[in-house]
């Protein structure tokens, strides 16, 4: 079993998180003389009363004037911690693999941005939304499950409300830096039934016992950030370290179009080959299920 192991209590106290829509909130107020405005400094998980008072908002022992707030209303795509007196994106680079991470703000739980890409599908729906798709698409399943890219964590929090316990893989320090400052994160710290692997996932699987699984959650990166992950010798994997007749649920991308198509038949094709069987489409959940079965071809 690979023994580098990242779980660790959630933080005891974060800096309060401004968004460009709570921004927003305070400024209204402010504008309409009101003496408080009731708004989120978690993203959106609970409310708090802020004091206002000529022309500033008062959270904790900060003053924050009208221009600071004005400042990251137009700012839609970051998340902001106040550290010290002043407002700072939450974001981190990555030494280990050069990308820069950031938290993106949506309807609800916030998303990463990894070299620009989004981590989950924000268009049309929402990462919480889009995380329980993935899941309900696995079958919800029971027993010891795989989720091969921890990333913030929602997918290893979802997984381990129905199973036995979750095993979770990240390769990238700065994505658990980042999951650590976001609130939506924090059971992925806490739960008793999520274990957090660091390291490469491709490389780390090779550890894990034959038929150790009864799930696998895979949902990589994009190809061009983790091409690895989309491998016939990863499938191979993948299949190995599955029961008979465990479930995986792979996520690809949008089918319908032109280019998610082409990769979803290139998937199915690599996972056919490495032994899998019942291979079919998810479009609500832009991925494919298949079940552990047969010798993989040589």
């Amino acid at each position: 079993m690979p023994a580098s192991s990242a779980n660790a209590a959630k933080p005891t106290s974060r800096p309060p998180l401004l968004t460009s829509a709570a921004a927003a909130q305070l400024l209204a107020a402010l504008d309409a003389g009101e003496p408080s405005a009731l708004v989120s400094l978690d993203l959106g998980l609970n409310s708090q009363c802020v004091p206002l008072s000529k022309g500033e908002a008062t959270i904790g022992r900060t003053r924050l004037p009208r221009s600071a707030l004005a400042d990251i209303v137009h700012e839609e795509r970051k998340c902001f911690e106040l550290v010290e007196g002043e407002l700072r994106p939450v974001a981190v680079f990555s030494e280990a693999t050069g990308w820069y991470r950031s938290l993106l703000p949506t309807a609800d739980a916030p998303t990463t941005l990894v070299a620009g890409f989004a981590m989950h599908r924000i268009s049309g729906t929402t990462p919480m939304v889009d995380t329980r798709a993935k899941v309900a698409a696995l079958g919800r399943p029971r027993g010891r499950v795989l989720d091969t890219a921890t990333g913030l964590g929602y997918t290893a929090i979802e997984l381990a409300k129905t199973s036995g316990e979750v095993v979770t893989v990240e390769c990238d320090p700065a994505a658990i830096d980042l999951a650590r400052r976001n609130p939506w994160s924090d059971q992925l710290f806490a739960s008793e039934r999520i274990r957090l692997q660091m390291g490469n996932v491709a490389e780390m699987i090779a550890l894990f016992a034959t038929g150790e699984f009864a799930a696998v959650l895979h949902d990589p990166p994009t190809v061009a950030l983790a091409g690895e992950l989309y491998s016939a010798d990863f499938y191979r994997q993948l299949h190995r370290v599955l029961k008979t007749g465990g479930r995986l649920f792979h996520y690809v991308g949008d089918s319908q179009s032109k280019a998610g198509n082409r990769a979803t038949r290139g998937v199915m094709q690599r996972l056919a080959a490495a032994g899998f069987r019942n291979i079919r489409r998810q479009r609500r959940a832009f991925g494919v299920t298949a079940v552990a079965g047969g010798k993989p071809s040589r």
